[in-house]
């Protein structure tokens, strides 16, 4: 017998009981996180408009498109491996601040041009990744004895020897002047080495 039947028949009063709520189940969707990979945004670099041939009338121009196009890319918690040469300027605070504006959990290979002494920097990195052992440098001259593919920033987009993809020397240079200023999918990637 349940308890509430049975005081009402012991006490002799009513009890009113409320019905138990029925739920209706919401389908959540959850985002896996991407894996993107980015170089060489020398955000505040004025000379780095002319010298690479971009596409800003001013270094506010660049730096505002950077960031949005970064952020309307990567969401929160996807990884970004980024391999150098976030801010151009003579203080960390440069790259501190920027850093901070830029979305996903950042995996941040030291470049010529990094200065900070709050984000964790790293000379060099393996990404294992379905199947495939990626060398993760910002220089390609950092990796001289790597046997397999590497990737990389530093050469921008003025040097024909480091395109995006290049299959006989194993090389992807993934400057933001290849990548159409924002960081690329690593699976978009893995297509064209394919």
């Amino acid at each position: 017998m349940k308890i509430i039947e049975w005081i009402k028949q012991v006490i002799g009063i009513q009890i009113k009981t409320r019905p138990t709520p029925k739920f209706k189940s919401k389908q959540i969707k959850v985002h896996k996180p991407k894996i993107f990979l980015a170089a060489d945004l020398h955000i505040d670099h004025k000379n780095i408009i002319k010298y690479c041939h971009r596409p800003f009338r001013s270094v506010q121009q660049m730096n505002n498109r950077l960031v949005s196009n970064w952020n309307r890319t990567v969401r929160k918690n996807d990884v970004v491996y980024f391999l150098g040469d976030l801010a151009y300027g003579r203080s960390s605070r440069s790259t501190d601040y920027w850093y901070r504006k830029l979305n996903g959990r950042k995996i941040f290979i030291k470049g010529n041009h990094d200065r900070s002494r709050r984000i964790k920097m790293h000379k060099k990195k393996v990404l294992k990744y379905k199947g495939f052992n990626f060398l993760l440098v910002h220089s390609p001259q950092q990796a001289k004895y790597w046997k397999g593919w590497v990737i990389h920033g530093h050469k921008h987009n003025n040097n024909k020897r480091y395109p995006l993809i290049n299959k006989r020397s194993k090389l992807i240079n993934v400057s933001c002047e290849l990548t159409k200023y924002r960081p690329i999918n690593i699976d978009v990637l893995m297509r064209k080495i394919r």
